[in-house]
């Protein structure tokens, strides 16, 4: 903490720097000024928490100094010293703030009471200050989450306006006589390379920038409202209601984010719409203008469904082109893999027209083909089957460094997720000529038997040491506890039918012992085949 004492008497200000425990108070800078005007240049340049200040002064007297502070720097805390037992200048000191008064000769005593007061008041204050603060930036936090919530509801809800009319009246100017509305639709699929990567990290960052330099426009022609869509992943919304030309408007937002954060946006623009009832239909329109403007287009336009018509090419279908990648992925040559994705990627470069819609057909197409792979190829081992069919990511549009539709970068990403499905395929099929998934499969086929470790070495000719030492390598669990993993799971499956005695459960699941399945039952579950039962019971 920081304080300054104001005195025009050197002796004085030697007196409070003695009497005063500054460590105790935690006070490491202490300043010193000869009058009023001295004393406003350091307060303005330090910022002391606490002032000593003498009253009776040259150039700018004690009571000037306390106006300065109650006008300028409230929060510091002001003890007055004078030799003056005035009424009016205690006075004084009380209407603008002064924590105490205290008289020369000074008191020891009282001045430490003095500065103890001060500086807990200052805490206090400061607390307050700091509560007020957090509170401000969590408000502002809020506010804009709680702005796009009611926006986007009423995109979809346009019933909801009644309960917000009078918010939305207020902040946005949506009057109840606003009977007409345009919706755009900013794409966000096709940004350039630079500006994917600079907010990779931090999207939220990035929608909050675009609809920031968007409003800004907004405001200065008082005709809309721009905001991020929560119903939608990655959409922002501009609904426009003022008067100003739409088209106008979004050309100078446009500029304004080519400006802002060098880069270009396709947008979407609905008809006009009734307000707020026509707002779902205005998001498909805008929507549907998007979904058929032409991603191989190099510069970013407005695109509006009655002058974006559907396209007219030849069909071309990734069916077509399935069985020979399939044939190429099964035989593991990325040389193969390569040729047989460069031969559907040469039909699309035929095309001079190819929208989001044309590709997301494409993309579904490739998907359920690949699925239909995954299932005849991995059926028999479910756990890798389920990884690599939810491996399956959203649609990305491959593009160039400046946004628009890369055919050589979707060519690039085919081919490496292609070879990459080869390699687990040759690796499944090791796995499948495995000895020890071949035990893991018998055990798997026979484990309501009574199998041994012996037993499985006779059947497979191999020693039993090798295949413990081999089982426990590949699967990280002794061949004895798979087994029992394995029985107790089809156990539980069986104690769901209450009409299956217990005794009859364990010989289903290889146990001739009863007791002994109970105790292996319970050590692996926590619960008796009995208790289990009752709590699993439908």
């Amino acid at each position: 903490m920081k304080a300054i004492i104001v005195d025009d008497e050197k002796h004085v200000r030697e007196a409070v720097k003695l009497l005063v425990d500054w460590q105790h108070f935690h006070i490491d800078t202490i300043l010193e000024a000869q009058d009023g005007e001295e004393a406003i240049a350091l307060i303005t340049e330090h910022r002391p928490q606490i002032i000593f200040t003498d009253m009776m002064m040259p150039v700018k007297s004690g009571p000037e100094l306390l106006e300065w502070l109650d006008r300028h720097y409230a929060c510091g805390k002001t003890i007055v010293i004078s030799g003056h037992d005035d009424f009016q200048l205690l006075r004084h000191t009380v209407k603008h703030g002064g924590v105490d008064y205290i008289l020369k000769p000074i008191d020891a005593d009282q001045l430490h009471d003095a500065v103890e007061k001060a500086i807990e008041a200052w805490h206090r204050e400061e607390n307050e200050r700091n509560r007020q603060l957090q509170s401000n930036i969590e408000m502002n936090q809020i506010r804009p989450v709680y702005w796009e919530k009611i926006l986007s509801n009423l995109v979809t809800e346009p019933s909801a306006y009644e309960q917000s009319a009078l918010a939305l009246a207020q902040e946005f100017g949506m009057d109840r006589s606003m009977n007409q509305c345009r919706l755009a639709v900013i794409s966000m699929d096709t940004m350039n390379k630079e500006l994917k990567q600079k907010f990779e990290a931090n999207s939220d960052l990035l929608f909050f920038s675009i609809t920031n330099i968007c409003n800004e426009i907004l405001r200065g022609t008082r005709s809309g409202v721009a905001f991020r869509y929560m119903n939608t992943e990655g959409e922002i919304l501009i609904l426009l209601y003022g008067a100003s030309e739409p088209l106008t408007v979004l050309r100078e937002i446009q500029r304004g984010l080519a400006a802002a954060l060098r880069a270009s946006f396709d947008i979407g623009l609905s008809d006009t719409r009734p307000f707020p009832a026509g707002l779902p239909a205005a998001y498909k329109e805008a929507k549907s203008a998007l979904r058929r403007r032409n991603l191989l287009a190099k510069d970013k336009q407005i695109y509006q469904t009655a002058n974006t018509p559907p396209a007219v090419q030849p069909m071309l279908s990734f069916s077509d082109y399935a069985e020979q990648i399939r044939l190429a992925v099964q035989s593991g040559s990325p040389e193969q893999i390569a040729k047989a994705a460069e031969g559907w990627i040469n039909a699309v470069r035929t095309l001079e027209i190819i929208t989001p819609e044309q590709l997301e057909l494409w993309w579904n197409e490739y998907h359920v083909v690949r699925n239909r792979w995954l299932v005849d190829w991995f059926g028999d081992r479910q756990p890798e089957l389920k990884s690599l069919l939810n491996a399956s990511s959203p649609l990305a549009i491959p593009s160039d460094d400046g946004g628009s539709l890369s055919i050589n970068q979707w060519q690039k990403e085919l081919t490496e997720g292609l070879t990459e499905l080869s390699k687990h395929l040759l690796k499944h099929q090791h796995q499948d000529n495995n000895v020890i998934y071949e035990i893991a499969k018998y055990i798997q086929n026979h484990y309501h038997q009574d199998i041994t470790l012996q037993e499985i070495a006779n059947h497979f000719y191999l020693s039993r040491e090798y295949i413990s030492r081999k089982f426990k390598q590949e699967f990280k669990v002794n061949l004895s506890d798979y087994l029992s993993d394995i029985r107790v799971e089809k156990a539980k499956l069986l104690l769901l039918n209450p009409n299956l005695r217990i005794a009859q459960v364990a010989g289903m699941v290889g146990y001739d012992d009863e007791k002994y399945f109970s105790k292996v039952f319970k050590k692996m579950v926590g619960l008796s085949p009995n208790k289990y039962r009752k709590v699993n019971q439908p």
